[in-house]
């Protein structure tokens, strides 16, 4: 069993030890190298595994802390965990780029076909088609993952798109990035996966998949910043104004 089967054991596993209350809701679970010596695997398993319970909102990850179980309580209202968008596009980078790979085996010339014309839907630049686009962006990642011929994949798929669609926090951070990404560039990614599954080869359609999630990441990083440099630039600017009204109060006493 290759690396990248060996983490859906695994989550599977501490799952069990969490509902078996081995590990009850508050409680901090074992470190990576004990879990790793516990289920005779390396601790990128073990890593990855915890990203995808974590997306799952079964578990929280705090960095420098350690993992802690959460209580059932503690996730949405909505029943969907609490996570940001860094943290979901993790945990797809991991299942869709494996969707992906298992797509490339068997994936029919109707499926290509629709993929295809989807591609085409995601590069038109009319903001007329900015809802078009973005329906066609998921339906593009969810037939990958049925085409993997994979039940679990594809619910875990599904899944991750809910949280990607309904959880606010994770649907801002996507409306601010659709705003400023090109269609073209939007329209390579995708295509680039695409011509991958109709060759039929697997590798390069994770490859393909991991680029695109790995560039979503990138912008990610570069709109939160902006983000961040715009609430500074607020405060510094309701800052300055307080100064200068206390200024002319003083002046005018």
């Amino acid at each position: 069993m290759t690396e990248k089967r060996l983490y859906h054991s695994v989550a599977d596993q501490i799952m069990k030890l969490i509902n078996d209350g081995a590990f009850p809701p508050g409680t901090r679970i074992p470190g990576e190298r004990e879990l790793a010596e516990r289920f005779n695997v390396s601790r990128v398993t073990v890593r990855e595994a915890e990203i995808a319970l974590q997306a799952l909102g079964f578990i929280s990850i705090k960095t420098g802390s350690g993992v802690y179980v959460l209580d059932p309580t503690e996730k949405a209202s909505s029943g969907l965990p609490t996570v940001t968008a860094f943290e979901l596009t993790e945990a797809r980078l991991l299942f869709e780029s494996e969707a992906a790979a298992l797509a490339a085996k068997h994936i029919s010339e109707e499926t290509l076909r629709r993929l295809s014309e989807l591609v085409e839907t995601m590069s038109e630049d009319d903001p007329q088609f900015s809802e078009a686009s973005a329906e066609a962006d998921q339906e593009f990642h969810l037939t990958i993952a049925a085409a993997s011929g994979n039940a679990v994949v594809k619910y875990v798929v599904e899944s991750l798109w809910k949280i990607r669609t309904e959880v606010p926090a994770v649907r801002e951070v996507h409306a601010a990035i659709c705003a400023v990404e090109e269609a073209s560039h939007r329209h390579t990614e995708h295509a680039d996966v695409v011509k991958a599954l109709r060759e039929r080869d697997p590798s390069a359609a994770r490859h393909a998949m991991q680029a695109h999630f790995r560039g979503l990441l990138g912008s990610m990083i570069d709109v939160t910043e902006e983000k961040e440099l715009e609430e500074l630039r607020k405060k510094t600017t309701e800052s300055r104004q307080r100064y200068l009204d206390s200024v002319a109060h003083t002046r005018s006493a």
